[in-house]
């Protein structure tokens, strides 16, 4: 069980048994010993967790070690195993640590070394984002092609050299192209936050390969990849980036695109889920 001193937060912890441990406390308390896919849920993307399947299980990610309320409102702050239709067992994580929560990386990752940790191979990620292709429209989803991090910061501890050719799965993209052939795809930069980017930033992150800004997900693709799972991106655009949009940024507005596009993109989800 958690308790209110995270045992992430002693630098001489293992991340990799506190998430073993972790994986132990799913099992017991959903009853389901082994999950096959993992899904992070960002914002907006709540509601796919409806679309998947039968909800076997559903418990608050503090009862689980390593795990806190997530900080952010979007989030849902639990964990929850969903049988699909094909009878594959989906983890989904609505409780995201952000990086700009200054808990430190281990924590950041830890979600997906837990799904790891159960038996997942794939890990889908999503986010609500800054889009800076000015055509994108609020309610847009986009593919994650690649991305750019930008936190100065990794999950890697050590002489540990993690290939990231390919970091989001070709295959996967290709099959999210199948189901819906209009899917445009982006390079995510993940700043630091919790600061919206100025403008000047935004055309950094243009001029150096970008597409798309947030606060998520670089982080955690490169913790998934070290784990040997295969990764899928999406990005849910809320608003167009600083200096794109000429109106100031709110969570607010991020909240109302993705209240707006939520059963969308969450049909979407769950038939990429499906064909997995």
């Amino acid at each position: 069980m958690a308790t209110t001193s995270n045992p992430l937060d002693d630098p001489a912890a293992d991340p990799f048994e506190v998430a073993r441990r972790a994986a132990d406390d799913i099992a017991r308390l959903t009853g389901v010993g082994h999950h096959d896919i993992a899904l992070t849920l960002g914002s907006g993307w709540g509601k796919a967790a409806e679309l998947i399947g039968e909800t076997t299980a559903t418990l608050p990610a503090d009862e689980v070690t390593g795990f806190s309320k997530p900080a952010l409102e979007g989030h849902v702050g639990t964990l929850r195993s969903v049988r699909t239709p094909n009878g594959k067992n989906v983890l989904v994580i609505g409780a995201r640590t952000h990086y700009y929560e200054n808990h430190g990386v281990r924590r950041v990752v830890h979600s997906v070394r837990t799904a790891a940790a159960t038996g997942a191979t794939t890990m889908v990620l999503t986010n609500g984002a800054g889009g800076i292709k000015p055509h994108w429209k609020p309610g847009q989803p986009v593919l994650i092609s690649d991305h750019i991090n930008l936190t100065s910061d990794s999950p890697l501890e050590g002489a540990t050299f993690i290939d990231l050719t390919d970091l989001y799965s070709t295959r996967l993209r290709n099959l999210a192209h199948t189901i819906d052939p209009s899917l445009e795809e982006g390079v995510y930069c993940q700043f630091r936050g919790p600061q919206y980017e100025t403008p000047a930033e935004v055309r950094m992150a243009k001029a150096i390969g970008g597409h798309i800004v947030g606060m998520s997900t670089a982080l955690e693709a490169i913790a998934a990849r070290q784990a040997g799972m295969e990764i899928l991106g999406f990005s849910l655009i809320t608003n167009l980036a600083a200096g794109i949009q000429t109106t100031p940024l709110s969570h607010a507005e991020v909240i109302e695109a993705g209240r707006e596009a939520g059963p969308v993109i969450s049909a979407l989800l769950a038939r990429v889920i499906g064909a997995l």
